[in-house]
């Protein structure tokens, strides 16, 4: 009867850890992919993202705008650096991106890498001048 209880007792500790085990791989891409799409994190906690301006919700600080990936391969898009490189996929060296930025006149924190319209006020959004 001991044996039994015992044996029992170990199987369920082994499905009771089976059960609440996360798989560790694809929650770090999960977590990879939505600081790839954030455009502010935090300069102190890394892990701290949001894709509009914000305060840090660990220490406060305000959020900083993140470097958009400046080089890109003429023939495949989805690979991207922030410094020159070569194509992981066909070799070709990486081409500089043109970036473009626009903001709404009235409200300066709306802001998008595309034409569109304000989400605040509604107004066109114009094409920042490079300095």
């Amino acid at each position: 009867m001991k044996k039994l209880t015992l044996f029992l007792m170990t199987v369920f500790t082994f499905f009771s850890f089976t059960a609440f085990a996360q798989d560790t791989s694809k929650h770090k891409e999960k977590m990879k992919m939505k600081m790839e799409q954030s455009k502010y994190s935090c300069p102190m906690h890394a892990d701290i993202t949001s894709d509009k301006p914000d305060k840090c919700s660990k220490c406060g600080m305000d959020l900083k705008k993140k470097e958009m990936k400046a080089y890109s391969c003429p023939m495949h898009g989805d690979v991207v650096s922030d410094q020159p490189a070569k194509c992981s996929k066909c070799g070709m060296d990486l081409k500089k991106k043109e970036i473009k930025a626009y903001s709404c006149p009235m409200h300066a924190d709306v802001t998008s890498d595309k034409p569109g319209s304000c989400s605040k006020c509604g107004m066109d959004l114009k094409e920042k001048k490079k300095d």
